[in-house]
């Protein structure tokens, strides 16, 4: 009997401790930009600039507090010493998260953005990813991490890059003399095409949560490194079951919108930025156009 009691009281306290489970991984994310400034004349300075601008609006960390059940990952609150990106730096900010909520077992995410001065509240259900789980192991700081793969859809509409092409291709076309109406339908039907990019996550199941940074959870440990394209976001720091229990929640601020009706709105001020600054550098470096010396 005695025996008994002491496995329920040791399997009693084993779901409390699980049930209580709660941690921090604080993240670094950075994103590689190609700067190939194609046709502009720029002097070095004027290169420098915008690359540091680019940098510091690329280069982020982030605080993913999480339990069993649910996590919010944050941009971790800094001062802000930049300049500001113009209209650029305003379309940019609205592909980054404010505060993103995922709960696994509702099966649901809430993700809090400002866009043009507007706050929305996206909600839809979780992504769900197929993982493919790779015989590959890495240290990442003291924890043991496995590799897995997946695929990702990416609308070149959130590509920087492709942005940049498309306002280039627009001013080529007209200065071609190509009919304005084609024009449109070209940029329109360009917005729209997606690829596929490999997503290499390494998760530890030394941490028995499925939980990961922004969007990504789903394997049999915590996401400690994403690469994604480009970007990769790398945990640098673990803190597990701290005696102050933060409470984890959803954000309620903002127009409640699905993610779709979120990206038709980005959507649209993206494609009326490239209509302006093609138009823009038409103006001034057409024939005509610009001052001459």
């Amino acid at each position: 009997m005695k025996t008994l009691m002491t496995l329920v009281s040791i399997l009693t306290t084993l779901l409390t401790t699980a049930q209580d489970f709660q941690g921090k991984a604080y993240y670094f994310s950075k994103t590689g930009m190609d700067m190939d400034f194609g046709r502009r004349q720029m002097s070095e300075d004027q290169k420098k600039a915008i690359a540091d601008r680019m940098k510091s609006a690329m280069e982020k960390t982030f605080i993913l507090a999480f339990n069993k059940s649910a996590a919010t990952y944050k941009e971790e609150a800094q001062l802000d010493t930049s300049e500001g990106g113009g209209r650029w730096g305003t379309t940019l900010s609205g592909f980054t998260s404010n505060n993103y909520y995922k709960n696994i077992q509702e099966g649901q995410y809430y993700d809090q953005r400002e866009f043009y001065g507007k706050n929305f509240l996206i909600k839809d259900s979780l992504i769900t990813y197929n993982w493919t789980l790779v015989n590959e192991t890495k240290k990442i700081g003291n924890y043991t991490c496995f590799k897995a793969t997946t695929t990702k859809k990416v609308n070149e509409l959130m590509d920087w890059r492709a942005m940049r092409r498309k306002a280039r291709q627009q001013r080529e076309q007209r200065e071609n003399g190509a009919d304005d109406q084609a024009n449109s339908q070209d940029v329109q039907n360009g917005s729209e095409t997606s690829n596929e990019i490999e997503v290499i996550a390494w998760y530890t199941p030394e941490i028995p949560v499925n939980q990961g940074p922004g969007s990504y959870w789903g394997l049999p440990g915590l996401i400690l490194e994403i690469q994604e394209g480009r970007t990769t976001v790398l945990c640098n720091k673990i803190v597990l079951n701290t005696k102050e229990k933060e409470e984890i929640k959803a954000p309620t601020k903002g127009k409640e919108v699905s993610q779709k009706e979120f990206d038709d709105i980005t959507k649209e001020k993206v494609e009326e930025m490239i209509e302006q600054f093609s138009t823009q550098r038409r103006g001034r470096g057409g024939l005509g156009g610009g001052r001459r010396n």
